[in-house]
This record gives C-alpha cells, structure tokens and sequence, in this order.
C-alpha cells in the first residue's frame, strides 16, 4: 500500500539491542546471540484463557480504526473486513492468481480493453438478510468511490461507470485500459455491502459495524476484543469453528506472554524478530507449532537522482555493488525475510533476479572501481545521507549497517551519514525531494506486479534534465524519469495476454536494474503461531490470517 498510510511495521521494537548490534556489526564477524525476551506482567484485557467450545481465540496488536470497508486502508482493518466478507475474486492460499468468489467467471473484457462485464453469484444475502445482487455491488463500488475513504483512490483513478446490467450481471467501464483491474476487485474494501446498512455520501462512514456477505458476522466491537459469530446463512463453506474471539494486545511483549501462557489460541501481528525466533526454537517442545508464508511486503532504497553525487549512474551502481543481502538478512533480520534482487518480489511469476546477476551482494572491488572511475578517491569521498523514520528500528539497523560496509570496506572513498527523522515528517519530506537516500517498504494495493513498478517508475511530467515532476517517482523520492519506461508502463497495463506481458515486465526490471532508481533489499516472511492441536492455520497473499479455516 502507500507509504504513507499503514501503520504496521512488522519488525518494530528491537531499538533495545541497536547499540549491542552496532558494536558487533564493525566487527563483521560472529556476533553472540541475543538475549531471549522476557516481558512484563499480562494485561488484564490478555487475561482471557481460550474456549473449549469450539471457538478460536486469536491474539494480535493490531488495533483496527475502521470497520468501513470504504475507509479500511491498514492491515488491523482490512483484515477483519477480508474475514467477515467476500469479494468478486479472490486469492488460494500461497498464490498470487485470482479466482472468482461472488462472481462466477473472470470478466468477460470488451475489445477494447475498457468494459467488463462480471456474472455474479445467485442465492446469497447479507447478514441483515437482504439479498446480494448486481446492484447491490453496484451501490457497494459507488459508495467505494463517491464516500472519498482513504483507499478510495484504487477505483477512482481508474473506473469510468458501474451498472447493473442484470440482476446478476455487472459492467464496469474503465477510464483508461488496465490489465491488473481484476485484481483490484479482490482488494478486502471492494466487498459488497447491505445497501439497506449504508449510505453513499462524502465522509459518511459506519466505522463500528459490518454488514456483508461473509462466513462471520460481527457480534461485538470492543476496545480491546471482538467477536465474529458464524453466519448461519452463508452461502459458502461453513467454518470449521464455532466462531471466532479476536483479542487486542496492548504490546508485543503481551501478545508473546499471552500465547506461551496458552491464553490465546494463535497470535498474529505483530511480534518482534528475536520473539519470533524465541517461539520457533521452542516448538521442538511440542506445546506449540510455527506456520510461515512468503509476504508480498518488499523493503528497498530510494536513491534521489536530483542529488550531487547520485545523479552520477557509476555512484548508483556502486551502492548497489556495495549491498550485502546475506548479512542484513543475518544480522538486522534473523533470517526472518528474504533477499530479494527486483522491486517485484518472488511470489511473482513474473519476478527476475536482475540485482543479483548485474550486481551481487558485496562486491566491494567493483564498488571502489565505479566511485574512483566516477572521480571519487579518499582525498575526495562521496559523502551521502542515509534517511529514515524513526519508527521503524529495522530500517535503522539496516541503515547502520550500510555505514559498517562502506567504513570497513571502501577505505573512505564511499562515506554515509545516518539520519533518522520523524515519521510524518519523513513521508512529507521525501516527496520535496529532500532525501538522497531513503530506507522504505512498500505494503502492495494489489497483488499484480504492475502494483510494485508503476508506482514507483510511472513520470506523468518530467525530463531527462529536471527528473520527475510529477508522477509516482516523485512521490517515492527518486525523480526517475525515462521515457522508454513510461511506455512499457503504458504497454504493461494495456495488454491483456498474461504471456506478452511477463516480457513486458522482464524488459521493465532489467531496465530499472540498469538506471537504479531503487534498489530492492528483502521481502518479508509472514509468520503465525498456534497452540498445539490447532489445525487448519493458513495466510492468504495479502497478509490475512484466514479464521475460517482454523479448528481445534
């Protein structure tokens, strides 16, 4: 999703190892391990103990702001929305492809490439009874749009009309051709909602209910808790539980005493990489079991073309010669994420590892070649700022460790800077262009490779001189601009057959592994744990813990 809107950080809180961490990254060598966690007293509100009639108790830190589809745009949110609903399409576990839900093919596309016409499921209603139909997703994509939420901007930039052309077929006309636009339709928001349970209207949002078509319907909305009771009326596959019981940590610590003590069935989000690491040497013990899945959350380096020495392509390529993957995913991550060498990460068939082939991880040699080639020596270094929020520990341990490489290994030619900044402040600033270097990560809309290039790549003003104007480069603070780029953005969006387009995106990725703008660092792991006895835990692509599916 858009940097600047979630709130989630999965790898928060290890700011109390950094100065241990600092200390034995300038040694590069092996560095003891860290100390298990140990946390306070539970919370009375984590006091619960789980059910034994049939009911899941799930454990997490994720507060949710809205229950609004229209509104819901961060992870404690959406999903709850993705489990109390359906979609037109959505994902199997472990898979990026999309499949349809409440509709009962893919679209049938026009020529064109700007109408498609959707059939949609019969025999469904809502959990207020009222029946699911054409207009009722009709009501559902107009309020998406006209009520002006925060993820509003998914189908305003791009739907044109929705109409009810039978009472169960749908038609969408686009404003502009895109390919990735099924895959819009499996985002949680764009669930149908009870037209008799909403209005359309600017701002007019119902954040503390939930009236959709899904397995669960909300029973209780608490400050710390909720409860999903199974919806007996559903259409589809029943719950393998009897319902589920959400309880809201105040803490990562909490939620990690919560679940050892067996207080919450499963516990999700968010925990901090060494409890991580705690919990799983401890499931040789039996009590306890592990579940990982491959995230579709990337981290990369934003590297601002506007700014001495950066506009110089040899310094960008020796940055990126300089990168040691395999020791960030050792020391800052724990091995708790995956190297990744394109901004499109591997759950993607359309992924190439174009880093790893031009650049490789630590080629100090090639580094110090390209800077001194560039007219940089130790008499006169290339001098950089390292940018980051402060909020994310992670990105200041990555960022550290970017300054051991070049002060061991590039004998002072290369010199980085570190400067942490405050989040709001961060987000505002990268835009202006003020950040040579930023550390980020990208949570995606939608689970298309288009998701993870033409925001970052796309110029709508530019040139070769000034860099991007205006467009999604800019926003992201690298001002690339590349009129070839543009126009395999346009070509990547506009062509339909899945084949001529993976050529499309191989072009995009060496080109940008070429020009680099950014350059990817890794992509995240998502990881559950569950008490023994707990069966059927599983993650969808886009980070939602399926309740459904969970028994006991």
């Amino acid at each position: 999703m858009t940097w600047f809107s979630l709130s989630v950080r999965r790898w928060g809180g290890i700011t109390k190892f950094f100065s241990l961490f600092c200390v034995c990254l300038f040694l590069v060598v092996s560095c003891g391990t860290r100390q298990s966690t140990t946390a306070p007293t539970l919370s009375s509100s984590s006091a619960n103990t789980t059910t034994g009639d049939g009911r899941i108790t799930i454990g997490t830190t994720q507060k949710p702001r809205t229950l609004d589809p229209a509104d819901a745009y961060e992870l404690a949110s959406l999903g709850l929305v993705y489990n109390m609903s359906d979609r037109l399409y959505t994902y199997e576990p472990g898979s990026t492809e999309i499949k349809p839900q409440l509709a009962t093919a893919l679209p049938k596309v026009s020529q064109d490439g700007l109408t498609y016409k959707i059939p949609l499921r019969q025999g469904v209603v809502f959990h207020d009874n009222t029946p699911f139909n054409a207009k009722a997703m009709e009501f559902t994509i107009q309020r998406f749009i006209g009520n002006g939420g925060k993820p509003s901007f998914l189908l305003k930039d791009v739907v044109d009309s929705v109409k009810a052309t039978g009472e169960y077929e749908l038609t969408i006309k686009l404003k502009k051709q895109f390919a990735a636009f099924p895959s819009l339709l499996a985002f949680s928001g764009v669930c149908p909602i009870s037209p008799k349970a909403y209005e359309i209207g600017a701002g007019k949002f119902r954040p503390n209910i939930f009236i959709g078509t899904g397995p669960y319907k909300l029973a209780n909305f608490g400050p710390d808790s909720l409860r999903f009771d199974v919806f007996d009326k559903y259409w589809g596959d029943k719950p393998a539980n009897s319902g589920i019981n959400l309880q809201i940590l105040s803490s990562p610590a909490n939620l990690f005493n919560t679940f050892r003590t067996g207080a919450v069935d499963v516990a999700y989000l968010s925990l901090e990489p060494d409890q991580i690491r705690n919990l799983e040497e401890g499931t040789t013990s039996g009590d306890w079991q592990s579940i990982t899945a491959q995230g579709s959350v990337v981290s990369y380096i934003v590297l601002n073309r506007n700014q001495k020495p950066l506009d110089q392509l040899k310094v960008r390529q020796a940055i990126a010669a300089l990168i040691d993957r395999p020791l960030i995913m050792q020391r800052v991550l724990y091995g708790q994420a995956e190297a990744l060498y394109s901004m499109v990460p591997t759950t993607f068939n359309v992924h190439q590892s174009v880093f790893k082939d031009k650049y490789g991880d630590g080629h100090f040699d090639q580094a110090k070649q390209l800077l001194t080639t560039a007219g940089f020596s130790k008499g006169n270094p290339a001098k950089l700022q390292v940018w980051y929020p402060t909020s994310s520990p992670t990105r200041a341990l990555a960022a550290q460790t970017l300054k051991a490489l070049a002060d061991q290994k590039m004998d002072g030619i290369l010199q980085f800077e570190i400067s942490p900044v405050e989040g709001a402040t961060f987000f505002k600033n990268i835009s202006q262009g003020l950040y040579p270097i930023a550390l980020l990560d990208w949570y995606p809309d939608f689970l298309d490779a288009d998701n993870y290039i033409q925001p970052f790549l796309d110029c709508q003003k530019g040139s070769d001189a000034k860099g991007c104007e205006e467009g999604g480069s800019q926003n992201q603070g690298s001002f690339y601009y590349s009129e070839p780029m543009n126009k395999l953005i346009a070509q990547e969006r506009q062509e339909q057959n899945p084949e001529a387009r993976k050529k499309i995106f191989a072009t995009i990725q060496a080109l940008e592994a070429t020009d680099i703008p950014y350059i990817p660092l890794w992509q995240d792991k998502d990881y559950v744990f569950a008490r023994k006895g707990v069966n059927g835990v599983q993650l969808d692509p886009t980070q939602n813990l399926i309740y459904k599916t969970i028994k006991k």
